[in-house]
C-alpha cells in the first residue's frame, strides 16, 4: 500500500461574508482566527488509487467539486470519478454560493477555488509512498446535541463542564473514527478523524474566520504530529449541533477552545487505539442520483409568492425585521421556480454519490446534511467491517431529513431546499438509506 498527504491554503480575504446562521444579516469578516485549509490524502493498493480531499468550507457544489476532480486528472492521470470532496461544514467559513440570503458569496473567491483546493489533492497523489494504514473507534462525547429531538438544549455553564452529557446520546454520535497513515519509518505521515456534527460552536454575532471545532483541533494535532496532514471528514450533522451555539461571540470564541479541544482528546486516543488495517484493495464506485420530490404546480408557486410578498409590503414592514427578511429569501425562491416553470426549464438537476473502499474499510459520501437516522439506518445494515457515512461530499442537495422530521415540515425539511432553487424532497429517508446501501453491496460483494 502507498498513500501521500498534501494541503493547500483556501482562506478567504478578509470582508467576505461568512455561510449560515440567518436570513441577509451580514455576516463579513473582520479577520482570520485560523487559516482554512484543503487537506487530502491518497491511497492507493493493487494499482488502483483514490483521492480525498477534505475542505475548510460549509458546502461545495457540483460544478466546483467536478473542476477540482478534473484539475487531478490533469495534472495526475488519476480518473476525476476516483476523487472524493467534501467539506467539514464550518459556519465561520466563506458563503460559497448556493443559498439564497444565508451570506453573500464573493464571487471571485467561488470562481477560483477549485483552483486552490486541487492542489492539495495533487500534492497528495505526488507524495504516494509505501505506508500503513491504522483505524479505531473511539469514546467522543461531551460535544453533540441533537436539535430535532433533545430540547432544551443545555445552559452555556451546563454545556462548559466536562462531565455534560446529553439527555440523548443515542440521538448523536458518541464516537469518532480515527484513522493513521504511517511510513516505513514509524512516523505518522497523516491522520484522519470523522465525527458527525455540525461546527456551530460560533454564532452569528462571530465574524472571525475558522474551521470551528473540527478546525481547531485539527490544527493542534498536526502541531503535535510535525510533518503530518490532518483531516476532518464530517459525518451525519443534520440533525446534531455543539453543545455551545447561539451564544455571544466573546463567550463563542472562548467556548471554541474548550469543545475543540473535546474532540482532540479523542483524537489523541485514536492515535493510542489505533489497530493496523489489512489493505488489500482500493476501489471507488461514483454514480449519478436522483430523488423524488414533492410536487409543485406553477399556481402553487404563485399562491406561496403572494403570501411573502404580503408580509413583505405590509403597512409598516421594515427591512430590519427578521421575518421580513426571511420572507424575501423565500419570495426570491418562489420568483425563480416560476420563472423556471414558465420557461419550461427543471426545477431540479441530479447529484452525485460516491462510494471507496480501502481494504475493510467503507467511506459514503452524499451530498446531504444527513439526519443520524438515516445514518443508523445504513450502519445497521453495511456489510463493510468499517462502515463510515459522510454528508457534505461532491455536491449540496440541501438536508437528508429522516421520516419524522419529513412529516412534520420546517427548516430542514422545507425551508433550506426552497433557498437553495430545489424542491423538498419526498421520501429521502428511505431511498439514501437503499442508494448508499447498493454503494456497500456493490464494494463488499460477499457478506462480512
Amino acid at each position: 500500500m502507498r498513500i501521500g498527504v498534501g494541503r493547500s491554503d483556501i482562506t478567504p480575504r478578509v470582508g467576505v461574508e461568512l455561510a449560515g446562521f440567518g436570513p441577509f444579516i451580514n455576516r463579513h469578516s473582520v479577520g482570520v482566527r485560523d487559516r482554512l485549509w484543503a487537506r487530502a490524502m491518497a491511497f492507493e493498493a493493487g494499482g488502483e488509487p483514490a483521492v480525498i480531499v477534505s475542505c475548510d468550507i460549509c458546502v461545495i457544489y457540483r460544478e466546483t467539486s467536478e473542476r477540482v476532480c478534473a484539475l487531478v486528472h490533469e495534472a495526475t492521470g488519476i480518473p476525476a470519478e476516483r476523487v472524493m470532496v467534501c467539506c467539514t461544514h464550518t459556519h465561520s467559513g466563506p458563503e460559497t454560493g448556493g443559498l439564497i440570503g444565508w451570506g453573500q458569496p464573493d464571487w471571485p473567491y467561488v470562481e477560483l477555488l477549485a483552483d486552490r483546493i486541487a492542489p492539495a489533492a495533487i500534492a497528495a497523489v505526488e507524495d504516494l509512498r509505501p505506508a500503513t494504514l491504522a483505524h479505531a473507534q473511539v469514546p467522543c462525547e461531551g460535544i453533540g446535541h441533537n436539535r430535532e429531538y433533545d430540547n432544551p438544549r443545555p445552559t452555556l455553564e451546563e454545556a462548559l463542564r466536562d462531565d455534560w452529557r446529553p439527555a440523548h446520546p443515542e440521538l448523536t454520535d458518541t464516537t469518532a473514527h480515527v484513522l493513521v497513515a504511517r511510513g516505513e519509518d514509524g512516523g505518522t505521515i497523516g491522520f484522519i478523524s470523522s465525527f458527525g456534527c455540525h461546527p456551530v460552536v460560533c454564532c452569528a454575532q462571530s465574524r472571525w474566520i475558522h474551521g470551528d471545532y473540527c478546525g481547531v483541533a485539527t490544527n493542534l494535532i498536526e502541531r503535535e504530529q510535525p510533518g503530518s496532514v490532518g483531516m476532518f471528514l464530517q459525518g451525519a450533522q443534520g440533525d446534531v449541533n455543539t453543545c455551545v451555539v447561539h451564544e455571544p461571540e466573546q463567550e463563542s470564541l472562548l467556548a471554541l477552545d474548550v469543545i475543540a479541544g473535546r474532540y482532540a482528546r479523542s483524537v489523541r486516543r485514536g492515535f493510542a487505539e489505533a489497530r493496523p488495517l489489512d489493505v488489500d484493495r482500493v476501489e471507488v464506485i461514483r454514480r449519478e442520483a436522483s430523488f423524488s420530490r414533492r410536487e409543485y404546480t406553477l399556481e402553487d408557486f404563485r399562491g406561496l409568492l403572494a403570501e411573502q410578498e404580503a408580509i413583505i409590503h405590509a403597512p409598516g414592514a421594515s427591512d430590519t425585521d427578521g421575518q421580513v427578511r426571511l420572507s424575501v429569501v423565500k419570495a426570491t425562491a418562489y420568483r425563480r421556480f416560476i420563472e423556471a416553470l414558465e420557461q419550461g426549464r427543471p426545477l431540479v438537476k441530479p447529484t452525485v454519490l460516491q462510494a471507496i473502499r480501502i481494504g475493510p474499510l467503507g467511506i459514503y459520501g452524499a451530498p446531504f446534511e444527513i439526519f443520524q437516522a438515516i445514518k443508523n439506518d445504513v450502519l445497521a445494515e453495511a456489510r463493510a467491517p468499517v462502515p463510515i457515512v459522510l454528508g457534505v461530499t461532491n455536491d449540496s442537495v440541501s438536508y437528508a431529513p429522516d421520516r419524522t422530521a419529513a412529516a412534520r415540515g420546517g427548516y430542514a425539511a422545507d425551508q433550506v431546499p426552497l433557498m437553495q432553487g430545489t424542491l423538498p424532497l419526498a421520501n429521502i429517508h428511505d431511498e439514501l438509506v437503499e442508494a448508499l446501501l447498493a454503494l456497500d453491496s456493490d464494494l463488499f460483494p460477499q457478506t462480512t
